[in-house]
C-alpha cells in the first residue's frame, strides 16, 4: 500500500475555519503539486478530501475526482486518517487531503507506531509506503516534497 499525505495549501485567515479559502499563492502551491502528482499517482488512486474549503480548493487543482469525508475535518485523529485510508492493509494507494497537525502526526504514527508531531508544510505532500513484511517497522518514507522546491 502507498499513502499520500498532502497538506491543504496556504489559507487566508478568517473565520469560520471550515470556510477558509486559498489564498492566491495557496492556488499556485496547489496547482505546482497537483502537476507533480499527476505525473506520478498510480491510476488505482484513490484521493480522499476533508470538507474545509482550503482542502477542496487543494484537490480541486488535480483535475481528478476524489471523495469528501467528514471525519478528516480539522482536528481528525491521526488512527482515523489510517482506518479510513485502510493502512496498512489496502492494496491500492491513498491520497488523503488534510490538515496539521493531524497529517504529521498520521505520518508519526505510520512510520514508527506513535503519534509524535511532525511538521507537515503547507501544500507539501509526505509518500509513504508498506514496507513489506516488517512489523517493527511498518513503512518507509518515499518521499517529501513542498511547492517551494518544485
Amino acid at each position: 500500500m502507498e499513502l499520500i499525505l498532502w497538506r491543504h495549501a496556504e489559507a487566508a485567515d478568517s473565520h469560520p475555519d471550515m470556510e477558509r479559502a486559498l489564498t492566491a499563492k495557496g492556488h499556485k502551491q496547489a496547482e505546482k503539486m497537483a502537476a507533480w502528482l499527476k505525473t506520478r499517482l498510480p491510476v488505482a488512486t484513490h484521493i480522499l478530501v476533508s470538507p474545509a474549503t482550503r482542502t477542496q480548493q487543494t484537490a480541486q487543482a488535480l483535475e481528478l475526482d476524489f471523495s469528501t469525508l467528514d471525519t478528516l475535518a480539522p482536528g481528525a485523529s491521526a488512527q482515523t486518517v489510517l482506518k479510513v485510508a485502510g493502512w496498512p492493509d489496502a492494496t491500492d494507494c491513498v491520497l488523503i487531503v488534510g490538515h496539521q497537525p493531524t497529517l504529521g502526526m498520521t505520518a508519526a504514527l505510520a512510520m514508527t507506531g506513535k503519534g509524535h508531531y511532525w511538521s507537515v508544510k503547507k501544500g507539501a505532500v509526505w509518500w509513504l509506503a508498506k514496507r513489506p513484511q516488517s512489523e517493527e517497522h511498518p513503512a518507509i518514507l518515499r518521499t517529501v516534497m513542498s511547492p517551494d522546491i518544485l
